[in-house]
């Protein structure tokens, strides 16, 4: 089976009451004692809370790349 890929969900209040989550992606570049992470997908609209924010976020993972997960 293929290698899993290493993304991060984070979640963002851009305003007030205003949630979006965010997608990145692990990178090889290497920095001293960071992980260094690239933009991968984010929401387009914004969610209500935080908890909506990241169920949302968690979808788009499960769309993107299916039951297996991130897979090269």
């Amino acid at each position: 089976m293929s290698q899993l890929r290493n993304i991060a969900l984070t979640v963002h209040e851009l305003e007030e009451g205003e949630f979006y989550w965010v997608l990145l992606e692990a990178t090889d570049y290497v920095m001293e004692e960071a992980l260094p992470y690239l933009p991968l997908d984010s929401a387009s609209d914004p969610q209500a809370t935080y908890a909506n924010a990241l169920v949302a976020g968690l979808a788009a993972i499960r769309r993107m790349y299916g039951k297996d997960g991130p897979r090269d």
